[in-house]
Order: C-alpha cells, then sequence, then structure tokens
C-alpha cells in the first residue's frame, strides 16, 4: 500500500505509493511505489501483490487472518483495506529503476512501516530513499516523511466490499534543494477491496492537496488505479495492475499518465513476501521501470496480553 512520493525539485517524478499524494502507494507510492512527483489528484490506486496462505490471496479482514501472515501493499501503487493487527509490525521494503523515454535513469527506494493500532486501523510511516541527476551536489537523499492511518469503515458490503480510508499528511522534513518539495501535503485515499474467487481486486481514488504556490509541486493532484493479485501455483501468484496519474497544472504540471505493472509474487514463508516485475507506460511521460521488494511481518511488539488475543484487543 502504497502511500506517498515525492517529487524531486526540477523533474516531476510520480512516485507511486500507499497514499494518493504525489505518493503515490505510499506514495504509492511520478507510492506506487513511484519515484517522481507522486501527483495524485483522483485516485484509484489498487492490489495486494501477494500470495495468500501459501496458495490464495488472504482476507484483508485482518481479525479473520493468522496476525502473523503478512498483508504486502506492495508493489502495486494502490493499497488494500486490510490492516496489521493490533500490536503488530510489519516492514515494506523495495527499489524501482526507472529509465525515461530521454534515456535518464533513475532510482528511488520506498519504505513503508505499518503498526496495528486497532481491530480496523493502521498507522502508515512512509519515507524514500531517492537517486537522481535532479538532486544537486548528491546521489542520494531522503524524501519527506508521510504519516498516514488507514481505517476500515466496512467489511463485506454488498457494493464496497471491504471499505477503508487512508487520510495523511506529508511533513516537509527533506530539504527543497533535495527530494523534498518544502510543501505540506493532505492526502486522502478511498479503499475498495474485493475478492473475486481466488482473485483480490482493489480500487482506490484519491486526492492531495498541498501548499505552497505550486512552484515546487503541483498544488492538487490525483491518481487513479485498479488492481488485481491472484495465486499461480503453490506460493507463486502476480499482480497485475492499471493505474494513471491525471493532468495537473501550475509552473510544474504534467500530462496525464497512464501504466500498466505486471509481476509475480512469492510467499516465501507466511510473514515473508516477496515480488518483483515491470512498469510500462500507456500513454503520457512515464517511464519504463523494474521493480523488486519484500514484505515482512515482524511480528507483535505490543505487550503481550494483547499479542495472545491472536491480534485483538482484549
Amino acid at each position: 500500500m502504497k502511500v506517498a512520493v515525492e517529487s524531486l525539485p526540477r523533474e516531476l517524478a510520480v512516485e507511486r505509493r500507499m497514499v494518493p499524494e504525489a505518493g503515490c502507494a505510499g506514495a504509492l507510492y511520478d507510492y506506487t511505489m513511484k519515484l517522481r512527483t507522486c501527483v495524485p489528484l483522483f485516485a484509484w490506486l489498487a492490489a495486494i501483490a501477494s500470495v495468500g496462505p501459501l496458495s490464495a490471496q488472504p482476507p484483508t479482514d485482518s481479525t479473520a487472518r493468522d496476525p502473523h501472515a503478512v498483508q504486502p501493499e506492495r508493489p502495486t501503487v494502490a493499497t488494500h483495506a486490510g490492516t496489521v493487527a493490533p500490536g503488530w509490525v510489519e516492514l515494506e521494503e523495495g527499489g524501482e529503476w526507472d529509465k525515461a523515454s530521454s534515456g535518464e535513469r533513475s532510482f528511488f527506494a520506498p519504505t513503508n512501516l505499518k503498526i496495528g493500532l486497532a481491530t480496523r486501523a493502521q498507522l502508515n510511516l512512509l519515507v524514500n530513499i531517492i537517486h537522481d541527476r535532479a538532486i544537486p551536489g548528491r546521489s542520494f537523499a531522503a524524501s519527506d516523511i508521510t504519516i498516514g492511518i488507514k481505517y476500515r469503515i466496512a467489511e463485506n458490503d454488498r457494493i464496497l466490499g471491504d471499505f477503508a480510508v487512508l487520510p495523511a499528511v506529508k511533513l516537509p522534513t527533506a530539504s527543497p534543494d533535495a527530494a523534498g518539495t518544502g510543501t505540506t501535503d493532505f492526502s486522502l485515499l478511498l479503499i475498495s477491496s474485493h475478492h473475486l474467487g481466488p482473485v483480490a481486486m482493489d480500487l482506490n481514488v484519491g486526492q492531495t492537496r498541498r501548499t505552497g504556490d505550486g512552484t515546487s509541486a503541483p498544488k492538487t493532484a490525483g491518481v487513479w488505479t485498479v488492481s488485481f493479485g491472484f495465486p499461480v501455483s503453490g506460493p507463486f501468484g502476480a499482480a497485475i495492475e492499471v493505474f494513471g496519474f491525471p493532468r495537473t497544472a501550475g509552473p510544474l504540471g504534467t500530462e496525464g499518465i497512464a501504466a500498466l505493472l505486471i509481476g509475480p509474487t512469492f510467499l516465501a514463508r507466511e510473514w515473508l513476501a516477496l515480488d518483483a516485475g515491470i512498469i510500462a507506460p500507456i500513454t503520457g511521460p512515464q517511464p519504463r521501470a523494474f521493480y523488486a521488494g519484500f514484505v515482512w511481518n515482524a511480528g507483535c511488539l505490543a505487550p503481550k496480553r494483547i499479542c495472545r488475543g491472536n491480534g485483538k484487543i482484549n
């Protein structure tokens, strides 16, 4: 899941991942899960790119599953309505290597730390390490930090399926001369997750509003995405997603983007999932990219009485 990603001062690179911010995904993170000026305006983000209990997609309701089983939000731009069990911690790490049509290359590594707060609530902390020539005087730089809380409002609704909201704020913690935007961004992502037999489908729509005058990043941005995750054989699965970032206005406005993400997933252990794949442009200045990453459920770090409750607060 991707929550917010940032934008470089001179190159709007939509970073895809967890929240629709230009980070989009965080991030989703042009998180995702991907490097560029996350320009989320209206977005459908989607999909769990993981394989469920060793051969099927895990249920998005964290109360109906083993709390130690991973709930990957990567590698897609979108996220799902599931939340980590209360007191449990899950880490998502990855890398994306981009190549623009001009031949310029860039790299970014999104980090998404997920902490279960309650049965239906999860804290997301997102940050990215970026490598790009647009960053003056340095090869790598950390992005601004995004803080979000995912809350699942409904489960098994006839129309919305499992429905969650993910409000988030990106703070100007990084230097505007490096990988920061110098703005405070407010994002809201709507998440609708469905199970179509063994296939998990996630639809997200989100919008981001930024402070500032638009000279460091578009004041309004959005992202849309539809993604699917499904088992293939045993611990192997696959993720397919179509996502886009609508056109933005202002001094750093960009054309609209649409792209296809596809790749395999592998459930190495119940608590460890791996992924890799490619991103191909459909329209607009979306770079071609290769990504790889993992999701690790580190276990319960809360008091034992909470952990013994199988992830439920007594």
